[in-house]
């Protein structure tokens, strides 16, 4: 065999093994579990289980999607919360969205809050009233309890800042603001949906016990021992991306996210389901 031909057969091999890889890295769910002990948990709520999906982007990829839906099922969690993004604003499809809530609609309660992609994107009021009438609960800068027997905990929901930004207000002081607007027991353990992870300090300001975010779609492009490679609002090499954060008496849990935004692909970065279990 001639060295030119060989050269050619190994470059295809090559360009295979990188077409699956990137496959791979796209379409198979990571699952993650997370379990968070906390005297402020209330006992009826030891075990109690959160199923957490980001960034949904409202992905094509019919394997991703019937793997996180199988998933879902198998976790069998207390609720669901979804913590924006579930549609793209650059390709907007309300059917694909609509399609995941109903086939998930009966396996847990569904909790939800907005994410920039909603706010972008004029199709959002449609997209709203197809979550309603799935029985999703929207949580547009306000809490609910969340009842196990006799025992509650708070669960609390804020719009995207980009909601209502303007030139003279920035993201940490609207979230501010709307965390202190809404009215709620803080001698209960509380939980806070929101989409933007780089506002972890103030989150912690507010004394909040456990934050759900997404938006950084984990970096995008994931190097080992460095991290996360791109975010929006955070730029190159972004400080929040994935996993754990503690300060004070405050978590905050960050999702990788379901589908993709600023690159069409992930590398070194699978699709993520976060479960967390609650103990007290």
């Amino acid at each position: 065999m001639k060295r030119k031909t060989k050269v050619i057969m190994l470059i295809i091999v090559l360009l295979l093994l990188l077409s699956f890889y990137l496959y791979y890295q796209n379409n198979y769910l990571e699952v993650t579990n997370y379990s968070l002990e906390n005297e402020k948990i209330p006992s009826s709520f030891n075990d109690y289980k959160i199923a957490q999906i980001s960034d949904f982007h409202n992905t094509k990829s019919k394997r991703l999607t019937n793997s996180l839906i199988r998933k879902l099922k198998q976790e069998q969690p207390n609720i669901i919360v979804i913590t924006g993004d579930l549609i793209d604003a650059k390709k907007t499809d309300i059917e694909v969205a609509t399609h995941f809530i109903e086939e998930i609609s009966n396996i847990a309660p569904i909790y939800y809050v907005t994410g920039n992609h909603e706010v972008s994107t004029k199709d959002y009021e449609k997209l709203k009233e197809n979550l309603i009438s799935n029985n999703v609960t929207i949580l547009e800068n306000k809490s609910i309890f969340i009842k196990e027997k006799e025992e509650e905990i708070n669960l609390l929901g804020i719009d995207d800042p980009s909601i209502i930004r303007d030139s003279f207000i920035d993201d940490s002081t609207i979230t501010r603001t709307n965390l202190e607007n809404i009215s709620y027991d803080k001698e209960k353990y509380s939980i806070l949906l929101s989409h933007r992870p780089e506002l972890f300090d103030t989150y912690v300001q507010s004394n909040i016990d456990l934050i759900l975010t997404g938006h950084a779609h984990g970096g995008q492009i994931r190097i080992p021992f460095i991290g996360g490679v791109i975010a929006p609002n955070q730029g190159i090499f972004p400080k929040y991306t994935s996993g754990v954060l503690k300060k004070d008496s405050t978590t905050m849990i960050i999702s990788r996210g379901i589908g993709n935004s600023i690159l069409p692909f992930r590398i070194n970065n699978r699709p993520e389901l976060v479960i967390i279990t609650l103990k007290n």
